[in-house]
């Protein structure tokens, strides 16, 4: 099984990954910001995009390892949402091979309960039910849900969507399976295994990954951890790449250039 990449820009090398649903087309915008300085590595996870989809079986350290197998051996590593879970997982689960890890708008456990905020169990237990009758419709909706908030949520559903529209439409089996991540996978416990350099950045107004979360998060990283930076973008939700780029390139570009 082969993951697809696409290779832009020249200097360190950095992963993109991306979130469920999309393809490594959504990142256009920052690559552009990022491709004179990183040599960016903009992975279709399996399943999505031009990449071939797992068994419906997989696990989380399945999806990790086909793409640490398509990416170079020393890179870091930057995940969106479902993304950051496998970025996270990578650095606990190859850590000689990532350098620095930046997670977007992602959390180590995306289903509420009584002591953690995130995504209601009863919204993505819908979401797997509707995926067999129309899985267009539920990806429209999981748009939908992810520029709720932001003030150019018009526009963002628009660039994502034409993100989605630049490569082929992803593969059902990867659709169920990326869900059944999301609501399953839970790597609280990996954070405070984490020594690494690590860039957090969150959306203030983000309803998949609430703020709320942020603290928790922090509570968990271990104090001996190489450096921790985390930012807030006041005015974005889910995708703050896409509704405030130049802000986040210059936040990852200045994480990266550190010493």
């Amino acid at each position: 099984m082969s993951v697809y990449v696409e290779r832009r820009g020249r200097g360190p090398n950095l992963v993109l990954l991306h979130g469920w649903g999309m393809n490594g087309a959504v990142w256009d915008g920052l690559a552009t910001r990022l491709a004179d300085d990183f040599t960016l590595h903009l992975v279709d996870l399996p399943g999505f995009g031009h990449s071939a989809a797992l068994p419906r079986s997989a696990k989380l350290n399945d999806w990790v390892n086909a793409v640490l197998a398509a990416v170079p051996h020393h890179a870091a590593w930057l995940g969106w949402s479902l993304g950051g879970l496998l970025a996270t997982q990578a650095a606990f689960q190859a850590p000689a091979r990532i350098s620095h890890l930046i997670t977007l708008a992602s959390s180590p456990c995306f289903v509420a309960n009584e002591t953690w905020p995130g995504i209601k169990p009863e919204v993505l237990a819908a979401f797997e039910q509707q995926l067999a009758a129309d899985h267009q419709a539920v990806i429209n909706r999981f748009l939908a849900l992810q520029a709720m908030g932001s003030e150019h949520a018009r526009e963002d559903i628009r660039q994502l969507k034409e993100s989605l529209a630049a490569k082929p439409a992803p593969d059902p089996v990867a659709l169920a399976a990326g869900l059944a991540l999301l609501g399953e996978v839970d790597l609280r416990a990996v954070l405070g295994e984490l020594q690494l350099p690590l860039l957090r950045l969150y959306g203030r107004l983000d309803g998949l990954v609430p703020r709320k979360v942020i603290p928790l998060i922090d509570a968990l990283l271990p104090e001996s951890a190489a450096f921790s930076e985390c930012y807030i973008e006041a005015k974005a939700s889910h995708a703050a790449f896409i509704s405030h780029p130049d802000a986040t390139a210059e936040r990852i570009a200045h994480f990266l250039s550190r010493p």
